[in-house]
């Protein structure tokens, strides 16, 4: 395993942000992969992510889009996630549910700081799936010179109506449980995540991967095993769950720019970077159409539309391994041109 290691740095709060204009005392966790000398690659973690099983398939062998021969890859956890500044490890006064509801705005500042500390001055690409998606475009409109290439992997540049009410769904559960004491649990509300769990769970996956039993394939003989032992434990803290939900519910990228007017053509069209969009066939959080709408404002766009029936999951490299392949060879095309 990788060394984890932490960046902190004090930023002021985007107008998004709960605690919009304060001070804040932000500390990232990151990995550090292959050669600093070579073209640097950052990729951020998605919903409940952890930095080890934020895409590792770009990466992990020679025959991947990004040898670490070839490439530095920096993996970034984001806030909320549990392993960046989150409410299971902020101390007072922004511990638990106190801690502040953060944009994607902050996560990118942050993570921009982080480059200039390492020295970086310019990033060949930032490669992100679903939430790790909606930063990569926050990165394109906020530092439209610092990046070259995005990848933005089963996400979109604004949270749909549609996926904002899905996430209501596991957020009632979870706040709705009796051990969740309404944020302030002493131990965590294991009722509760496995009640998120399971109405998240349903979303995730398409309904042709249900049709077709694929749970089988992943080495469950029922659907209930494979829930038990996929979404019932969850090892992410509840409040962390329910500020990256935060996040992800407020995910726009004209809110960075007042002057817009909230029309995302305008700010899709600030995009200076090489972009691939990839969508997943059957994803039901962010759905083709939503991409191919997108695509129609960015300058440098080309759309690659996942072909799997994995859902959502498709994106981050829980579906089959030629949906892995496929993202691969995307990836590599885009660096080439």
């Amino acid at each position: 395993m990788p060394e984890t290691k932490h960046f902190t740095h004090t930023i002021k709060l985007s107008p998004g942000s709960s605690h919009a204009g304060q001070d804040f005392e932000g500390r990232l966790a990151y990995w550090s992969l292959g050669d600093a000398s070579k073209p640097t690659v950052l990729m951020p973690t998605c919903f409940a992510g952890k930095l080890e099983t934020t895409t590792p398939f770009l990466y992990d062998s020679d025959t991947s889009a990004l040898p670490l021969s070839k490439y530095h890859v920096l993996v970034v956890g984001q806030l909320g996630g549990g392993e960046s500044s989150s409410p299971s490890n902020q101390p007072a006064p922004f511990s638990g549910v106190d801690f502040p509801r953060v944009t994607y705005e902050d996560n990118i500042h942050l993570q921009h700081a982080l480059c200039q500390s390492l020295g970086v001055k310019h990033l060949e690409a930032y490669i992100g799936f679903s939430m790790g998606g909606q930063q990569a475009y926050h990165m394109a409109v906020l530092y439209p010179d610092f990046v070259s290439n995005i990848v933005m992997l089963a996400t979109s540049a604004r949270t749909s109506a549609h996926n904002w009410n899905f996430l209501e769904g596991p957020k009632a559960a979870l706040e709705s449980s009796v051990d969740f004491e309404d944020g302030r649990y002493k131990i965590q509300p294991t009722r509760g995540l496995r009640a998120f769990g399971r109405v998240y769970s349903t979303w995730a996956l398409s309904q042709e991967w249900y049709r077709q039993e694929c749970w089988k394939a992943t080495g469950y003989d029922t659907l209930e095993q494979y829930l038990q032992n996929n979404w019932d434990k969850r090892s992410n803290d509840a409040n962390d769950l329910l500020s990256m939900l935060w996040t992800w519910q407020h995910g726009d990228i004209t809110s960075c720019f007042p002057e817009d007017k909230g029309d995302l053509p305008t700010t899709l069209g600030r995009i200076k970077a090489k972009c691939a969009i990839m969508p997943s066939k059957t994803d039901m959080y962010f759905p083709p159409e939503d991409s191919e709408e997108e695509v129609k404002h960015i300058k440098n766009g080309k759309l690659a539309v996942i072909p799997s029936i994995y859902g959502h999951l498709a994106g981050g490299g829980a579906g089959t391994a030629e949906d892995k392949k496929f993202i691969n060879e995307q990836v590599a095309e885009l660096l080439k041109s």
